[in-house]
């Protein structure tokens, strides 16, 4: 059997491409999570705010105890969320994750609105708050974190994800 050189180099060459772009990545990522909620046994920053649906209605972290959760912090005009809030739906509508949303940087709530029924979002959106954006430490949107059920984080990340990436995120 002949072995075909060119074959070799371009595989290798292909090769080092794909370690090099996910380095890249890899260090990307940690940048820009370096100022995030450590995940090192940190509890998760308490919240109790207004439901989008009836402002009346308010949730409290404390009503996350017992289930783990994906908090979604996002922005009405970020078109990542637009892209990436379908993805934490569809896990959210299967049963295979708990998932709030938390509207950050919005100037009213029928911005929100229309976002979130453009969307077709059933989990529950509360109205978040310069401070809430603040004790989480939200930089940028999308932002999330995964909370366990003793309301500690376990996992963290911001920017795009797919559900797939979601679901791997909440595994223990």
């Amino acid at each position: 059997m002949k072995k075909n050189p060119t074959f070799l180099k371009k595989f290798i060459s292909v090769m080092k491409t794909a370690v090099l772009m996910a380095v890249v990545f890899y260090v990307v990522t940690t940048f820009q999570q370096r100022n995030l909620l450590s995940t090192d046994k940190t509890p998760a920053p308490y919240f109790n705010l207004a439901t989008l649906e009836d402002p009346t209605e308010r949730i409290s972290i404390a009503q996350l105890q017992g289930k783990q959760t994906v908090v979604y912090f996002f922005a009405p005009w970020c078109s990542i969320c637009r892209y990436s809030m379908p993805n934490l739906e569809t896990a959210h509508q299967q049963g295979k994750l708990n998932a709030i949303a938390i509207a950050l940087d919005y100037q009213n709530i029928d911005e929100i609105k229309q976002f979130t029924d453009s969307l077709q979002l059933t989990m529950p959106v509360l109205l978040g708050s310069r401070n809430t954006g603040k004790d989480y430490k939200v930089s940028a949107y999308p932002t999330y974190y995964v909370i366990d059920e003793q309301l500690t984080i376990t996992g963290r990340s911001m920017g795009y994800s797919t559900e797939l990436g979601l679901r791997l995120r909440t595994l223990e």
